[in-house]
C-alpha cells in the first residue's frame, strides 16, 4: 500500500456551511476500514470543531488552529505545537477595534478588513509573528506555524511519512500541507492558485469531492492518478538531448549492472542520495562495508558480528531513519537465507506504513542467486521500488529479472549487459546499442516503453564511498577470486578468501612457495584483476621485479602495502 494516510481540511472540503453529509462519514469510514489512518487539517479553533463536528472519533489525530494545536480524539490529550499569544498582543488588537476577535490555544482570529490593524500591532510590538488568510479569515500565529508542519506532527506520531498521505483542500491555508503531502488534491469549488498547484482537480466540490477521492484510494491506491504525480521525481541525469530522465518515487524496480569498477554502483549511489534528500526512507543492504560513511544512514553490522532483523525493523520503525545493513560478517552461502528471512518483514511494514520507501540491495547475486531454486518462493508478488546492484544480469534469478521495469548498462561494453539481460528475460535485444560508454554515462533501458535504451549522463553522487575495502580486508570473495597458494610443484592448495587471510598464509608458506609466486607476478595481478586495486598491485609489481630482496623483504614490503591501504584487525 502506498497512501496510508488521507489528510482532509474541514471547512470548504469535507464541510458544506459547516457542516459534513451523511455520505461524506460514510466515505471516511471507508478509509478507515481499509486500514489507512485519517488526519483532519484545520484552522478551526479545538472548541469550535467539536460543537460542529460531533464525529471527530473518525480521525486518528486532529490538527486544529491551522496547525498550532494536535489533538487525540481516542485519549482527549491536547498538544500545544507553539505558545499562546500574548496578552498584550490581544488587548492591543481589541483596543484598536478588532472584531469579532477569537483567541484560542496559539491562534488569534478574525476577518477581512481588520489585516491591516493585525499587520500594524505586529509591527509596533516587534513581534515574530505570521498572518495566514483562509478566504476571509485572517489568522495570526508564531512564525514557522501551519498546517504543514502540524501535520507533519501528526504523522509523526502515527509512525508515517508524509510521502504516504494524500491531502485534500480548498483555500490559501491549505497551500503548505498540501504540498507536504506525495499527492495534493483540491476539490472542484478550490481557489484557482490552489486548483494550480494541486496534483489533481476533482469533478465534485466539497464532500463530493472527498468522496471521488476516497473511491478512487479504495479502488487502486490512486494509481490512476500515477500521471500527475510527476514533482517528486527523482532525477537520475541528462539525456544526450538536454532533457531529463527522472523516475518514479515509487514502483519501480530498477537494475543496474555492469563490470566492477564500471560505476554501477556510483550511479545506483547517486539515486539513493536523491532519495534521502528528498525523505524517502531506504534500507540498504551492503554485503561489502561500502556504505560505512553514507550520510544520513545508521549503520548496523560489521565484519564480526552482522545485524539481526530484528535491529534493523527497530530502527525502520522511525520513518526518519535510513538504515545501512552491513552484512560483512553473513557468510557467502547464507545470504540468501538472510534475505529470505528479511523480506516478510518489509513487506508487513510496507503494508501498514509504505516504508521503508525503497530496498537498495547492493551485489545483488549474493543475495538473489540464479542458483536460488526459492526465490520464486520467497520473493513477494511484486519486488516493488527496489535498486538491484549487480555484475551481470543473468548472475540473478530468473524470478527477480522478470520484475525490473528499468535496467541501467554500465561500463565500457553496455551492448553486453543489455544483451545478457534480454537473453536472461527472453526478450529481443534492443538493436544497435552504443558499443561503448564513456565514464559517467549509463544505458537507460526500459523493456515495457516504447523506445529503446537512452544515453544518460548521471549525476555523481556527492558521498564517497569506501570501495570494497572491508569486503577485501576480511570479506569474504566470489571463490573464483580467491588467491591459491600452491608452490612450484602444485602440491599445496592453501586458500586466501580476503588480505587477511593472505597475509597469514603468507607468513606461513615456505620461501620457495612464496618466491615463485612473487616471481611469477601472481601477487600483482591479483591484487589488480580480483582486490581491483591499481595502486597496490603496482607496488607490489615493483617488489616482484627487484631480484636484490630476499623473501622476507618481499613479505614485509607486501604487507606494508597492504596495510597502508586497508584497516585489519588488530
Amino acid at each position: 500500500m502506498r497512501f496510508v494516510a488521507l489528510a482532509c481540511d474541514y471547512d470548504g472540503t469535507l464541510a458544506t456551511d459547516g457542516q459534513v453529509g451523511d455520505a461524506v462519514l460514510t466515505a471516511l469510514e471507508q478509509v478507515r476500514a481499509s486500514g489507512r489512518r485519517l488526519v483532519l487539517v484545520t484552522g478551526r479553533q479545538l472548541d469550535d470543531l467539536q460543537q460542529v463536528f460531533p464525529r471527530l472519533d473518525l480521525f486518528d489525530r486532529v490538527v486544529a488552529e491551522n496547525g498550532a494545536l494536535l489533538y487525540d480524539p481516542v485519549t482527549r490529550e491536547e498538544r500545544p505545537l507553539a505558545d499562546r499569544p500574548a496578552d498584550e498582543f490581544v488587548a492591543a488588537l481589541r483596543a484598536r477595534g478588532v472584531a469579532p476577535l477569537a483567541v484560542g490555544r496559539t491562534i488569534v482570529a478574525t476577518w477581512r478588513p481588520h489585516e491591516q490593524t493585525v499587520l500594524d500591532v505586529i509591527r509596533q510590538q516587534g513581534r515574530e509573528l505570521q498572518v495566514i488568510f483562509n478566504k476571509g479569515a485572517v489568522m495570526v500565529l508564531p512564525s514557522g506555524v501551519n498546517k504543514s508542519s502540524g501535520l507533519e506532527v501528526a504523522l509523526r506520531e502515527l509512525g508515517l511519512s508524509p510521502h504516504n498521505a494524500v491531502g485534500i483542500g480548498d483555500a490559501e491555508n491549505d497551500h503548505a500541507f498540501l504540498a507536504l503531502c506525495e499527492c495534493a488534491v483540491a476539490v472542484a469549488n478550490a481557489l484557482p492558485t490552489v486548483k494550480e498547484r494541486a496534483d489533481f482537480v476533482t469533478a465534485g466540490d466539497h464532500g463530493a469531492g472527498v468522496i471521488e477521492l476516497v473511491e478512487k484510494l479504495l479502488a487502486d491506491d490512486l494509481a490512476s492518478l500515477e500521471p500527475h504525480l510527476t514533482r517528486h521525481h527523482l532525477r537520475l541525469g541528462t539525456c544526450a538531448d538536454g532533457g531529463e530522465f527522472r523516475l518514479p518515487p515509487y514502483g519501480p524496480t530498477i537494475l543496474s549492472a555492469g563490470p566492477s569498477g564500471s560505476g554501477k554502483s556510483t550511479a545506483a549511489t547517486g539515486l539513493v542520495e536523491r532519495l534521502a534528500e528528498q525523505g524517502y526512507q531506504f534500507c540498504l543492504l551492503d554485503p561489502e562495508g561500502d556504505y560505512e560513511a553514507f550520510a544520513g544512514a545508521v549503520v548496523l553490522g560489521d565484519s564480526e558480528r552482522p545485524p539481526s532483523v530484528d535491529e534493523l525493523m527497530q530502527l525502520l520503525a522511525d520513518p526518519d531513519q535510513n538504515v545501512v545493513a552491513n552484512l560483512l560478517g553473513v557468510r557467502l552461502e547464507d545470504r540468501p537465507a538472510f534475505f529470505a528471512s528479511l523480506v516478510p518483514h518489509l513487506q508487513e511494514l510496507r503494508a501498514t506504513t509504505g516504508r521503508p520507501h525503497w530496498l537498495v540491495v547492493d551485489e545483488a547475486h549474493h543475495f538473489l542467486p540464479a542458483s536460488w531454486d526459492a526465490a520464486k518462493v520467497v520473493l513477494p508478488q511484486r519486488l516493488d521500488s527496489t535498486i538491484l546492484i549487480t555484475l551481470e544480469p543473468s548472475h540473478l534469478a530468473p524470478a527477480v529479472l522478470a520484475e525490473v521495469d528499468v535496467l541501467l548498462a554500465v561500463g565500457a561494453a553496455p551492448a553486453t549487459t543489455l544483451h545478457d539481460f534480454a537473453r536472461a528475460r527472453g526478450l529481443p535485444a534492443p538493436p544497435d546499442p552504443p558499443a561503448t560508454l564513456p565514464a559517467g554515462e549509463v544505458l537507460a533501458w526500459q523493456p515495457a516503453a516504447d523506445r529503446g535504451p537512452v544515453r544518460v549522463c548521471v549525476e555523481p553522487p556527492r558521498s564517497e564511498r569506501r570501495r570494497h575495502r572491508r569486503k577485501y580486508a576480511q570479506g569474504e570473495l566470489l571463490e573464483e577470486e580467491n588467491f591459491y597458494f600452491r608452490g612450484p610443484e602444485g602440491k599445496l592448495n592453501l586458500r586466501a578468501q580476503n588480505l587477511v587471510i593472505f597475509l597469514q598464509l603468507a607468513e606461513g608458506v615456505d620461501d620457495e612457495t612464496w618466491c615463485y609466486h612473487l616471481r611469477r607476478g601472481d601477487y600483482s595481478r591479483w591484487f589488480r584483476t580480483c582486490i581491483k586495486d591499481e595502486g597496490l598491485a603496482d607496488e607490489a609489481a615493483t617488489v616482484e621485479q627487484d631480484p636484490r630482496l630476499s623473501a622476507d623483504e618481499t613479505r614485509a614490503r607486501i604487507r606494508q602495502a597492504i596495510e597502508e591501504r586497508y584497516t585489519l584487525p588488530a
